[in-house]
């Protein structure tokens, strides 16, 4: 008999069994008709689980359920299945990457993508601190990387299978290309894995997110309605007087339509923001005379402002990890500016106290009044526009977005794009 797969066809967790399988060979089938949030709750799931969690496989000999343990069983299903590798050390690495998989990478995209989605508590420092924690595995990941194509070994294992399906919630929904360009190893891995054929048969086409989504606002539960109530016996009465219509003011008022982003009304600029991304993005040599030279071709004074930022605080920059998630959490919090803005962030030193400083460019010639309403890190820093007439400010510009080092006469310690 077939092993029989209770879960969504979307969800994640269900991936790891069944593109073991594919490489397996055992034949596992997906329920039908499985719909979350109902078919979890019924009597029957609940006696295969009693927490109501997916996936459940059920076998010719009981249930299982947690992810990670049936894709397990499946793989053991094979004998000397190389998914396990071919020796003790092997299966060690193989289990130590599948834990690693789930307690760094699982964990904190989780904390990240979650509460946005509306599905737990959104607590801005609990992101910070997830975002953190999962930049400094992915950064470990991305050392391993280097180096190595798979996780162990020179062939696909379940620790491949495992660790790519918990990256998948991350690259789809909240690690958008800018986050993701500090591991190109990580990313390299990544699109590698969900191109293989037995991966791609069950996961068809991964689209990289494009933007963070918004923290979704928590719904009121509907008032519950009062019970009907039996009708009185109607009684004839005398013909009411109309009553006179209202006025005007006091009729109800139809709801608004959403106003506009004020930058969205402004005068059309000639530089197109996203063409400038892209040539950034693009210019991998010759980055003064191609992409520098393109900037200034391309930047319109009139539609646009530059800005120089400086952190008011950089005494207390003392541990280098603590400063580069400073900046991290900084341009994450900005997203709700990238169709208005491009940033460079630098991290500037060799030892402590760290400086902190940044060049933008913002629509209109003024910093944006919601990005200063609704990132509380704008206070943090002050503030200058860039006098582009002056050729020593039009210098710094130049050398910020390029990396230039030494800047200022300092070791650069980290430079971070936002784009």
């Amino acid at each position: 008999m077939a092993l029989v797969l209770h879960a969504g066809k979307i969800n994640k967790n269900a991936f790891k069994a069944l593109i073991a399988a594919e490489y397996s060979g055992v034949d596992v089938k997906l329920v039908e008709n499985f719909e979350m949030g109902v078919s979890n709750k019924t009597p029957e799931f609940l006696k295969m689980n009693p927490i109501g969690k997916v996936p459940v496989l059920e076998t010719p000999e009981g249930r299982i359920f947690e992810s990670n343990a049936i894709a397990r069983y499946v793989t053991q299903l094979k004998a000397d299945n190389p998914l396990y590798g071919s020796t003790l050390m092997d299966y060690a690495r193989i289990e130590q990457w599948i834990d690693f998989a789930s307690m760094e990478i699982d964990s904190n995209i989780g904390k990240w993508f979650y509460p946005r989605w509306g599905l737990g508590v959104y607590l801005p420092p609990a992101e910070e601190a997830a975002i953190a924690a999962l930049k400094r595995a992915l950064d470990a990941l991305n050392t391993h990387l280097v180096s190595n194509t798979y996780l162990v070994g020179h062939s696909v294992t379940l620790a491949d299978i495992i660790l790519t399906c918990n990256l998948i919630i991350g690259f789809s929904q909240v690690m958008t290309k800018s986050f993701t360009s500090e591991f190109p190893h990580v990313e390299r891995y990544f699109w590698t894995m969900v191109n293989q054929p037995n991966f791609k048969k069950v996961l068809g086409e991964i689209k990289q997110a494009e933007s963070v989504p918004p923290v979704s606002s928590v719904k009121k539960p509907a008032q519950p309605k009062e019970s009907a109530k039996p009708k009185p016996k109607e009684v004839p009465k005398k013909e009411a007087k109309k009553e006179a219509p209202k006025p005007a003011e006091e009729e109800e008022e139809a709801p608004k339509p959403k106003p506009k982003n004020p930058l969205d009304l402004l005068p059309p600029s000639k530089m197109v923001l996203d063409d400038w991304k892209r040539l950034y993005s693009n210019t991998k040599t010759n980055f003064r005379e191609v992409a520098i030279k393109g900037f200034w071709d391309m930047y319109d004074p009139e539609g646009y402002s530059l800005w120089f930022c400086d952190y008011k605080y950089n005494d207390e920059n003392t541990v280098s990890f603590v400063t580069l998630n400073k900046v991290s959490g900084f341009l994450q919090r900005m997203d709700l500016a990238r169709k208005y803005a491009f940033g460079k962030m630098l991290v500037i030193g060799s030892e402590p106290p760290f400086k902190v400083k940044g060049l933008w460019l913002f629509r209109g010639q003024e910093i944006p009044q919601f990005v200063l309403d609704e990132c509380y890190d704008m206070e943090l820093y002050d503030w200058k526009k860039v006098d582009i007439s002056d050729e020593a400010q039009k210098e710094r510009v130049n050398q910020m977005i390029e990396d230039y080092e030494p800047f200022e006469g300092e070791a650069l310690l980290d430079a971070k794009c936002f784009k």
